[in-house]
């Protein structure tokens, strides 16, 4: 069985790089408290650690 996850944006991308704003874009997030279920695969797996500092994950 796929392992799912639930991301919540908890900290806004405003003054962050621009690869971890297009990260946030990727991610189906954009602002605070927007949230998107994912499949765990490693590139999600990869996006999720660049922007892990301004999101919480949740295992499904």
């Amino acid at each position: 069985m796929e392992k799912k996850v639930k991301l919540t944006q908890v900290k806004s991308g405003i003054d962050r790089p621009l690869s971890q704003k297009q990260t946030l874009k990727s991610l189906r997030l954009g602002r605070i408290g927007k949230m998107a279920e994912f499949t765990l695969n490693p590139q999600v797996e990869g996006m999720i650690a660049k922007v892990s500092h301004l999101i919480k994950v949740e295992e499904l």
